[in-house]
């Protein structure tokens, strides 16, 4: 096989244009790239919410932020406001910044874990500056410390965005779709893809986007299918969109049903709303209507069943193919992780893009790469079924008395005796954010790490009241998040 040039992208929405722009962006002078889409063809478009990590593939498309929040009705993202998680009435934050203060040696939770058999009162959303400016509907860039954030965002002018971004660099768009795959009969590659206008694309290397029809490297490469539905048991979803009824909040609300789910995510324009649950134990119908009982603001457009299975590829690379989005598999979107998957598949593949023919080893690096990233977030959302207090339902009963991978109940394990939390295989989330849950969820460790003994009760008091007034300070003087975007 010779050198690596044609790069054929089977599906546009957020995974295809992803790929188009960080690819031609990074080696768009080295390769030609087709992208192949119809418009016929909708997006699921679920996947407005998205973590802090996205700053560093706009940075890499040299992407303006203002141009960004004004083309796709953006909003800031501060966290997520988990209701009815560990108990029903029952709320807490997982923000992106790090509450109070860190040592080498211990995490903030340890200090207020210590404060809080002393007395202190104040729940450790006090101690974060996301959370507070979150609950006090405020945002700013002006401060020091700035906040952590994200964005909230349309997914289908987020595509649109990075379409224009690709073909800037060269990237060509063929409408058209996909009706065959050409594989040769003793290698395995795919050769070409036909579509249905008889036009037959070629290519040397294929990036699979098509969603969850995965049409190449299932329907054509018959990739194994690891599911992971008894561990999240949630398979459908029913989404709506509603008119603003109040200014847009810097962070998404996740609260816990009966039988699953329902996300808020506000926008400039609209508020996305959805219900992910288990058809197991709630009917569509049910679901829609839980959905709609539940939602502020008129319906923009008919509610929306979306119907999923958990789990992943055994491969996301075969033979020369990479599947990249929904193709390679997929998580619920509960700690927005779905883009962050996509964009780091697409980083991924640039650092590891074939330098002649491709070779095994690095396509099995890759592979195993990709296998510990999201095993990692696998393990962090199946956390928030696992650690809860609820019994109202058999899904939550359910839910909390499931097995769970070894590799989690580690991890739960280490936090029950003394609030430890390790950060492995440089794993997305870290300790702050596992912290965050397993506190928020009810999850009390027996103890915390002595290094925190080091401040006297009067030390650690002034501490905490330290940490808050400044929290506050900033907080008072920042403009609302409505204010902050008239100036966009």
């Amino acid at each position: 096989m010779s050198r690596v040039r044609r790069v054929v992208i089977v599906g546009g929405g957020t995974a295809g244009w992803m790929a188009a722009s960080g690819l031609a962006k990074s080696l768009g002078g080295t390769i030609d790239i087709t992208l192949v889409e119809s418009d016929d063809i909708g997006t699921v478009g679920v996947g407005e919410a998205v973590i802090p990590l996205i700053k560093s593939f706009h940075a890499l498309l040299e992407l303006d932020e203002k141009e960004f929040i004004h083309a796709v009705n953006g909003t800031y993202k501060l966290g997520i406001e988990f209701e009815n998680w560990g108990r029903l009435g029952e709320s807490y934050f997982h923000p992106f910044g790090t509450p109070g203060v860190e040592a080498w040696a211990a995490q903030f939770h340890h200090y207020w874990l210590k404060a809080c058999r002393q007395g202190e009162t104040h729940a450790l959303r006090n101690f974060s500056l996301e959370a507070m400016m979150a609950q006090a509907g405020r945002f700013t860039l002006d401060s020091d410390p700035q906040p952590q954030y994200a964005y909230h965002f349309d997914a289908s002018l987020y595509a649109k965005l990075l379409r224009k971004i690709a073909e800037a660099h060269g990237v060509k768009r063929v409408e058209g779709k996909v009706v065959d795959v050409n594989v040769h009969g003793e290698s395995g590659f795919i050769q070409t893809v036909k579509l249905e206008s008889g036009e037959q694309i070629v290519g040397d290397l294929f990036i699979d986007c098509s969603g969850f029809r995965s049409l190449l490297i299932q329907q054509a490469l018959n990739t194994e299918w690891e599911d992971w539905s008894h561990w999240l048991r949630n398979d459908s979803a029913v989404a709506v969109q509603t008119d603003s009824v109040s200014p847009p909040a810097p962070y998404t609300r996740s609260t816990a049903r009966t039988s699953g789910w329902q996300w808020n995510i506000p926008l400039q324009n609209r508020v996305g709303n959805g219900l992910v649950y288990s058809s197991d134990y709630i009917s569509d119908d049910e679901a829609k209507r839980s959905l709609l009982n539940n939602i502020e603001g008129a319906p923009i457009n008919e509610p929306r069943i979306i119907k999923f299975r958990t789990g992943r590829r055994a491969q996301q690379w075969v033979k020369n193919c990479v599947a990249v989005g929904l193709s390679s598999g997929f998580l619920e979107p509960l700690e927005s992780t779905s883009i962050h998957l996509i964009q780091n598949s697409v980083l991924r593949l640039v650092r590891m893009f074939p330098a002649m023919e491709i070779d095994p080893a690095e396509v099995r690096q890759f592979n195993n790469e990709t296998t510990a990233e999201i095993e990692n977030i696998r393990n962090f959302i199946i956390l928030h079924y696992k650690v809860t207090q609820r019994s109202d339902s058999k899904y939550w009963v359910d839910c909390r008395e499931m097995s769970i991978p070894d590799s989690l109940a580690h991890k739960i394990a280490l936090f029950e005796s003394n609030a430890r939390v390790v950060r492995e295989n440089n794993e997305m989330f870290r300790e702050r954010s596992w912290a965050a849950v397993m506190l928020g969820q009810g999850l009390e460790p027996g103890g915390y790490h002595p290094f925190v003994d080091n401040l006297d009760d009067k030390q650690l008091h002034g501490l905490m009241a330290e940490i808050r007034t400044n929290v506050g300070r900033i907080v008072d003087a920042s403009p609302s998040q409505q204010e902050f975007l008239a100036r966009f």
